[in-house]
């Protein structure tokens, strides 16, 4: 392991961690307006607001992390950052757009320039997740492999925990000499190695599940499957590894349970032997469709939507599934490239707070309005970059739309 930590990406521009800091001076925020559930202002048990803030990722991470009620203690990052595709992305009505159409940003091209940006906005990330902290960090296929490495460095090897394949639409049949891309990438990175909160997220077992995992079927119509009485590894001087009905456990295997309990659960039918007497304990599809399946790397029900309200919008339930499975209610969620507030919604259907930060002021608007439709706790809309008027006429218009 100590090797693999050696190996860096070596670009053109790349500062020294001290330097990144260095770079960044301490910006203030301006608030511009806070925004409250229902028409009357709730009791606050503490002085808490979530936040919207207009402003470059790298700033005002850098500034929050001179906020101790911030730094350390944010439990979860998702972002959807720039793809490095050197795209220009703008606001249509569909996963098309014209070139008439209002601009949402400018992509990154995939060079030095894209990933000293993503490098200064990890570190400041890295700082601010407390010490059972997360991150998923959802990109593109033209960047994950530099983006792994990158992460490598700044959170450490150790702590790198799934490479997610995401499904992001239906089968494409665009002329080219490849084979159709259909996915894009979760890199999920924990901030210390086995200390992550981790909620084990389930997701139910549907009807092919069931027939192809559980094949058999008992007397009473319930469908089980088998396994056998034995697992990998000898135990010497334990009861699973002592003579049941004068077998031995397999060379190099011992008993799943001591004999004793092996003997109740053959009284109790829970297991089958074979024509050449050989055992193995049932297992009933009913008592794993309780808890669910787990989750695996995979996800294909998470699709982007068709008609989208900002070019680069995600899957609603898809954030949420990742919300809950490495945050608890209450927690601080944190979104660098918030787009159409996604993040944010989700943090409010789930009870978490949150921080959600862009420099695109038409995602700033698409983000506010989404965020007020499903609002539930207060938020105040900050602004990092001295452009307090235009950030105010944006909020004009929403808020007319709206009435």
């Amino acid at each position: 392991m100590k090797r693999i930590n050696e190996i860096k990406l070596c670009y053109p521009g790349k500062l020294e961690e001290s330097e990144v800091y260095a770079r960044y001076p301490i910006i203030k925020f301006v608030p511009v307006k806070e925004f409250y559930p229902g028409k009357s202002r709730p009791l606050m048990l503490d002085s808490w607001r979530n936040m919207l803030i207009f402003g470059d990722s790298r700033s005002v991470l850098r500034a929050l992390l001179e906020d101790n009620t911030i730094k350390g203690n944010v439990s979860l990052i998702y972002i959807d950052p720039p793809f490095a595709t050197g795209s220009i992305f703008r606001k249509g009505k569909t996963i098309s757009s014209s070139e008439s159409d209002e601009i949402a940003y400018i992509d990154y091209s995939l060079g030095p320039e894209y990933l000293e940006f993503m490098r200064h906005n990890l570190i400041f990330m890295r700082d601010l997740l407390s010490e059972e902290g997360s991150i998923y960090v959802h990109i593109g296929i033209q960047a994950t492999h530099y983006l792994k490495i990158l992460m490598d460095e700044v959170f450490g090897i150790e702590n790198f925990l799934n490479d997610i394949a995401r499904v992001k639409s239906n089968p494409k049949n665009f002329h080219r000499r490849a084979y159709g891309n259909i996915h894009d990438r979760i890199l999920f990175y924990s901030k210390t190695p086995r200390k992550n909160l981790w909620n084990d997220p389930r997701e139910p077992y549907t009807e092919e599940d069931i027939k192809r995992l559980f094949p058999k079927v008992d007397e009473n119509g319930k469908r089980y499957t088998t396994v056998p009485v034995h697992a990998p590894g000898e135990t010497k001087n334990g009861d699973t590894g002592k003579p049941w009905r004068g077998m031995l456990p397999p060379k190099g295997r011992h008993w799943r349970y001591p004999p004793e309990v092996l003997e109740e659960l053959d009284k109790q039918g829970k297991i089958e032997w074979s024509k050449n007497g050989v055992p193995r304990i049932k297992i009933y599809a009913e008592e794993y469709m309780k808890k669910g399946k787990k989750m695996q790397d995979i996800w294909l029900n998470f699709k982007d939507p068709p008609y989208p309200d900002y070019p680069t919008q995600k899957n609603l339930e898809m954030v949420k599934t990742i919300i809950e499975a490495s945050s608890n209610p209450g927690d601080i969620v944190l979104d660098a490239f918030c787009g159409s507030g996604t993040t944010a919604v989700a943090a409010e259907l789930t009870g978490r707070k949150w921080i959600c930060i862009d420099k695109s002021l038409t995602a700033i608007k698409v983000a506010l309005k989404r965020i007020l439709e499903f609002q539930r706790q207060p938020f105040v809309l900050l602004d990092a970059t001295g452009e307090v008027s235009r950030l105010k006429q944006a909020v004009e218009e929403v808020l007319k739309q709206k009435r």
